[in-house]
């Protein structure tokens, strides 16, 4: 997110803000060399810890509580923005069609947003509160990395905004059983990946010249996106515990450069499905 300085590995962070010794070398460290991670097994384990519990239990540990709730404000944000994002996109729709498409999408993005609102209201928490400390950073990412066209609002929804959800689901791995089962539910695709890969390759079919411009547009997004899931992170004391073993049977060093592994495998069969080079 284009919020901070960039480091030499391109790596932001916040302005006068460090993240967290233990986060940052493990986020550093990984992202530089991701093929230090070894692959990990296909075969998910069965939950342990907190993973094996349900909300009322987990929730009596303060700090996992703060945990969650930042979590769902920082997915419920990011909800009401991607539900702003593609009612605005659908401006730039050619296509009576396509307009609808993604009018459609948005309202599915609107409706998550009223599934983590209702829980955070469930557990006596209010909604506007949970999301405030994330507003003014995702609007900032979303204002910095504006498309110019209709395909660059295309592949942004599709390579960046997945790019976060493959964030947020290594991080619901780790919740209780309540909770990973609403987040990983408001990560569903909402058909725009399918729409998204269907569009820019005609795009690129019809006019080569389109997939150099979009490559380059998707890479950056790619940094963006990181930086974004970063800035999460280091803003947010109780996420930054959870993320590197604190709270929720966090992950190791190790493990998180095979979760970084993990996002960028993902994004790159991404780039391939949309026609496009990593």
């Amino acid at each position: 997110m284009c919020v901070g300085r960039i480091h030499r590995n391109g790596v932001m962070s916040p302005v006068g803000q460090a993240l967290p010794p233990l986060a940052e070398r493990a986020i550093l460290r990984f992202m530089e060399t991701p093929d230090n991670a070894t692959e990990a097994s296909d075969e998910a384990p069965a939950p342990t810890g907190i993973a094996a519990q349900d909300w009322a239990t987990a929730s009596a540990d303060p700090q996992y509580r703060a945990a969650v709730v930042d979590l769902l404000g920082a997915l419920a944000y990011g909800e009401l923005a991607a539900f702003e994002r593609l009612a605005e996109d659908a401006k730039l729709a050619p296509t009576l069609g396509d307009k609808a498409a993604l009018a459609k999408m948005a309202s599915a993005e609107f409706h998550h947003f009223e599934q983590l609102t209702d829980r955070l209201t469930a557990v006596d928490e209010q909604p506007t509160e949970a999301m405030e400390p994330f507003a003014k950073a995702l609007d900032d990412f979303h204002r910095q990395t504006a498309p110019s066209d209709w395909l660059e609002g295309l592949v942004k929804a599709y390579v960046g905004d997945s790019i976060a959800s493959d964030f947020y689901r290594e991080i619901a791995a780790r919740l209780d059983g309540d909770t990973r089962s609403l987040v990983l539910s408001v990560l569903d695709d909402t058909g725009h990946g399918n729409f998204a890969v269907e569009k820019v390759r005609a795009a690129i079919e019809a006019e080569p010249r389109v997939g150099g411009r979009l490559a380059l547009w998707a890479r950056r997004l790619m940094g963006e996106a990181l930086s974004q899931a970063q800035r999460v992170v280091a803003d947010r004391d109780a996420l930054s515990t959870m993320l590197v073993g604190g709270v929720a049977d966090g992950f190791d060093l190790a493990e998180v450069g095979r979760m970084f592994s993990r996002i960028t495998e993902a994004h790159t069969k991404r780039m391939a499905a949309l026609g496009l080079a990593a």
